[in-house]
């Protein structure tokens, strides 16, 4: 298995940084967050690469996990989501040549393991929740009874409610119709 830090060769060339807006810093410690994720991720190989490598596996992942819970949903989608968060991104992954192209997220992702991903990701999510002043809103949805109109074409009324735990109470309810 290789390891997940890949060695990188000096190539010369260096990508310039995007203009992005900066984003707000991080309340915890970047060094430990990303030392975290390397150990969660640790199972999952690094694919062998033919080319010089320049990028580590763990900024890939996680800009494509972040891409994905953001609903993107391809390989420019990721490359795209790592763009425009940048300067949020840089706090807490190395990113030594930038964002990856979709062409590397592509042949990334494509021979990893998925019950090997599957076994790693909730632990990655564990590891989120256990960060200093991190919380889980449980959201909740519910449909009343009898207030759909099939007269007019109206579907049910829908309830979405968020709650915090740590209060014991409801702090957002949404109403909609499908």
């Amino acid at each position: 298995m290789v390891s997940l830090t890949r060695r990188l060769a000096l190539t010369g060339f260096k990508s310039s940084k995007p203009k992005i807006k900066s984003s707000k810093n991080l309340s915890i410690n970047a060094t430990a967050l990303r030392e975290k994720m390397s150990l969660v991720f640790s199972e999952i190989e690094d694919p062998p690469v033919e080319r010089t490598p320049v990028h580590f596996l763990t900024d890939i992942l996680i800009i494509g996990i972040l891409s994905v819970i953001a609903r993107g949903k391809g390989w420019e989608d990721m490359k795209n989501y790592g763009l425009s968060k940048y300067d949020w991104l840089e706090q807490f992954l190395a990113l030594p040549e930038g964002i990856p192209s979709a062409d590397t997220f592509r042949r990334v992702f494509e021979p990893i393991n998925p019950k090997v991903f599957e076994g790693c990701f909730p632990r990655w999510v564990e590891s989120i929740v256990e960060a200093p002043g991190a919380q889980v809103i449980p959201i909740d949805g519910k449909t009343l009874k009898g207030s759909y109109d099939r007269e007019q074409g109206k579907s049910g009324l829908h309830l979405v409610s968020a709650w915090s735990i740590d209060l014991s109470s409801c702090f957002r309810t949404s109403k909609t119709r499908r």
